[in-house]
């Protein structure tokens, strides 16, 4: 007579839970078995399942918004079943980054186990920590030759490790390069560097410090301008900017014709706010024929914050580009590179009169240009505005 293989009862999902959860706590199988209620197999099969399940999971209670030691239970739940990422998100109640995060960084989900994840997590959110700046002199060494070489941590980050290719212990992110830098107490860097960065600042610049400045009301983005624009074909259309002295205190403006790459010059003797801009970009264009007047492109900087009301002044729509888009000017920032040659970086730019702007604008506007066919800017005008025979 053959014996039949007995076949084992699938526990409950919320059965399996429990067992898991009171065996990442560390009670050994005859307490899971009077706490649950099942057979010491059943237990056993359970707590089995994995090889890896090593230790009790020690009493810690992440921050708010982390995964709890029950949320990685019901993740090697799903796991064992085999649902998808999205369906144990939406069970946790979390997004399905974080499950791919979470599972991803214990191996996977053949190797993933809640005690061993929660206490990775535990491990991973002990402060303070020993940044290895302060530990590898050699290491610190070779960032310190690179920022006084004026490199970028960004740079110096992707550098090291083309450096040494095999020697993890030399690499270190940009975040740590800065936080060495900015954060006071840490030590490991000389404040002095801070000089090396391209802001020049000791202290990191906030989000929100960053924001104070106010953002443009109803900004119109550049996807809206008329398919006309782009293709230089029509005049009138123009694009702006601020070009700022030393300390940024004092500016002026710039326009530049699209088709004809006209130059004219914003004076701002009592400063740059929005509506100093907008009065001078105001008297500024109403000398000119409507027709050479249609739309502005800008940048996103503040001083555009009264764009309304220069559309209902002269009726001229204005129009920003994309955030970190400075190549939607094209014209303006050729135009502002070019202006550089009269007025220098680091310049005092208090001191200078409208009747400055004005040769200046004068003589760039006199400068035969390639795109033009060799004539000057102001040549082009001119026969945009003769009248046609």
């Amino acid at each position: 007579m053959v014996k039949k293989k007995r076949r084992w009862q699938r526990l409950p999902d919320e059965v399996v839970s429990e067992v898991r959860r009171l065996d990442a706590l560390g009670l050994s199988e005859q307490q899971i078995v009077e706490a649950v209620g099942v057979g010491k197999g059943s237990v056993h099969r359970v707590r089995h399942r994995r090889a890896d399940v090593v230790g009790p999971v020690e009493p810690w209670q992440p921050r708010r918004g982390c995964l709890t030691l029950e949320d990685r239970v019901q993740i090697a739940v799903g796991l064992g079943r085999g649902e998808t990422f999205t369906a144990i998100g939406a069970r946790v109640g979390v997004a399905v980054s974080s499950i791919s995060r979470e599972v991803g960084g214990c191996r996977g989900r053949r190797s993933y186990d809640a005690a061993k994840a929660h206490r990775r997590a535990q491990r991973a959110a002990r402060r303070p920590k020993c940044r290895r700046l302060d530990v590898s002199s050699e290491l610190r060494r070779r960032v310190v030759e690179l920022l006084e070489a004026w490199w970028s941590p960004e740079q110096i980050a992707a550098r090291l490790r083309c450096e040494f290719p095999d020697r993890p212990e030399m690499w270190v992110s940009h975040e740590t390069i800065y936080q060495s830098l900015y954060v006071q107490g840490r030590g490991e860097l000389r404040k002095d560097l801070a000089r090396c960065l391209r802001t020049g600042r000791a202290r990191r610049r906030s989000r929100r410090e960053s924001l104070r400045r106010g953002p443009i009301p109803d900004p119109v983005p550049i996807s809206e301008r008329p398919a006309e624009v782009e293709d230089r074909a029509v005049p009138g259309h123009w694009e702006g900017d601020l070009i700022f002295g030393a300390g940024t205190r004092h500016a002026f403006g710039t326009l530049v014709e699209r088709q004809t790459r006209f130059v004219m010059l914003l004076h701002l003797p009592n400063g740059h706010s929005a509506e100093n801009v907008r009065a001078a970009m105001a008297a500024k264009i109403t000398d000119l024929p409507a027709e050479l007047v249609k739309t502005i492109t800008w940048d996103r900087g503040v001083e555009m914050a009264r764009h309304q009301a220069l559309t209902i002044d002269t009726g001229v729509e204005v129009y920003f580009c994309d955030p970190h888009s400075p190549w939607q000017r094209g014209s303006n920032e050729n135009t502002n590179g070019l202006l550089r040659q009269y007025f220098p970086k680091g310049s005092d730019f208090s001191t200078i009169t409208a009747e400055d702007l004005d040769q200046a604008a004068a003589s760039l506007n006199s400068r035969p240009r390639k795109t033009l066919d060799w004539r000057t800017p102001a040549e082009a005008l001119t026969e945009l505005l003769a009248p046609t025979p």
